[in-house]
């Protein structure tokens, strides 16, 4: 069993490599937050939801001998509407692309049928490496932690199948995130750079917003809407006649929920959650984007989206 807990030493070879990485596991495995520790950059939105990712947005590693492009993926589940069976195809298409597998299983968490349903998954993928990733180790002390990788090598030799690695990583501490990339590196093909220097994730900028939006929304009402809440950035215009060293860059966004009932509770006792929504989220707009933002949010109904076909595709799905 090949279970890495220390730095590892740099590749003497000086060939440069490129190309994707995922990161798998059931909702809510750290996979977004393990995504934006490795970039070093807020790429993924977190959420302590399961299933808020719904793009796959790739963050881009650069590193001297490598660049490791992540494709974050939606957490695989058993899929209850067809926006749940659209994200799983995403989820497989995405597995038969990349270069290297990771799968997220959190420390702190025993093994359950959700992880065996994945990993079945992944048996059946050969020629791709499987890494299993270890996450939120920062959760459990040290023999919860050595039971846990035990496990996890246990669970691939049921399914017939060894991991390349199984890493223990805490993304929220900053632990072994450096040694995960020096790992995921000598399993990409050799390759030049596949993206520019400075690049951080090929999202278009408007779909990036929209998430942010999204994930301010959904802070606070985590039982009520999980799922309930699309967010549509319909523009985004840099405010005419200002000056050169006064930017302002004017976005218009549509919240969309699925039901009347649920517009009161996005925007709150006279306006307030909504307002909250938008300051909350134009900090992280304007950090991203680095320029001042003007924020016009609108709370709109789309009846059942997540079933319809029709408004899924108006979403974006």
């Amino acid at each position: 069993m090949s279970v890495r807990n220390q730095s590892s030493e740099q590749s003497a070879e000086s060939v440069h490599r490129a190309g994707f990485a995922c990161f798998v596991g059931r909702p809510n495995a750290g996979k977004s937050t393990l995504t934006n520790a490795l970039v070093g950059k807020k790429v993924a939105i977190t959420s302590n939801r399961p299933q808020t990712t719904r793009h796959t947005v790739r963050g881009i590693v650069h590193r001297p001998e490598a660049q490791l492009i992540l494709v974050d993926t939606p957490g695989l589940h058993k899929p209850r509407t067809l926006l749940g069976e659209r994200l799983n195809d995403v989820v497989r298409a995405t597995w038969a692309e990349v270069d290297v597998i990771g799968f997220c299983l959190p420390a702190n968490e025993k093994l359950g049928p959700g992880d065996r349903f994945i990993a079945k998954e992944l048996a059946g993928i050969k020629r791709t490496p499987k890494v299993a990733v270890v996450t939120k180790t920062d959760l459990v002390d040290s023999k919860a932690l050595a039971e846990q990788l035990i496990a996890i090598d246990q669970l691939g030799k049921e399914l017939g199948f060894e991991w390349a690695e199984i890493v223990p990583v805490s993304a929220v501490g900053g632990q072994q995130v450096e040694l995960l990339a020096d790992l995921l590196a000598p399993m990409l093909p050799e390759s030049p750079p596949l993206y520019p220097e400075g690049d951080l994730t090929d999202e278009p900028e408007q779909v990036m917003v929209a998430e942010l939006i999204r994930e301010a929304a959904l802070e606070g009402v985590r039982d009520e809407l999980p799922h309930s809440i699309a967010v549509v950035v319909e523009e985004m215009l840099p405010r005419e006649d200002r000056p050169a060293e006064k930017p302002l860059l004017d976005i218009h966004a549509n919240i969309y929920i699925e039901r009347p009932s649920q517009k009161g509770i996005i925007i709150g006792p006279k306006g307030k959650r909504l307002k909250d929504v938008g300051i909350k989220s134009r900090k992280q707009i304007e950090a991203l984007l680095g320029t001042p933002v003007f924020l016009d949010l609108h709370v709109k109904v789309a009846k059942d989206w997540q079933r319809d076909p029709k408004q899924l595709r108006k979403l974006g799905f």
